[in-house]
């Protein structure tokens, strides 16, 4: 009997801890907060990296980019979430492209739910900084 009360809260304790595993990777579809555009978050090298995989009208130009050979490329496709690495529970770190102003950001990601990823940028040099919501794409 007093195994049978032990094993509950240890099967218990393995579920919660398996559940929480799996918030543990941003990687999937998330729709930005403005709902403009899809950014699909992947595994690339050692890291994750994110690019725009859909956008809600015509998809634009790069045309803020601050190199002028990079400036007629398609937004699809566009690399915008960088060499994201592990920052501690459920969340990382990294760079952020931003083609609406062709600036570099540093970048966290932590994921709240299943279904919630806040996502809070920096200007460089300590910057002016702000944080949005994305949506997991279903």
């Amino acid at each position: 009997m007093k195994f049978s009360s032990i094993a509950i809260p240890l099967t218990l304790i393995g579920f919660i801890t398996l559940s929480t595993a799996a918030l543990a990777g941003p990687t999937g579809d998330w729709r930005v907060a403005d709902g403009t555009a899809t950014i699909r978050i992947h595994k690339c090298g050692p890291g994750l990296c994110g690019v725009v995989a859909a956008t809600a009208s015509a998809p634009g130009k790069d045309v803020r980019n601050p190199d002028p050979r990079k400036r007629n490329r398609s937004v699809i496709g566009l690399e915008v979430l960088i060499n994201l690495r592990p920052a501690g529970p459920n969340s990382w770190a990294g760079t952020s492209y931003n083609a609406n102003d062709g600036q570099y950001y540093s970048v966290r990601l932590s994921v709240v739910d299943e279904s919630d990823l806040k996502v809070e940028g920096c200007a460089p040099g300590g910057g002016a900084c702000g944080s949005e919501t994305w949506t997991r794409v279903q």
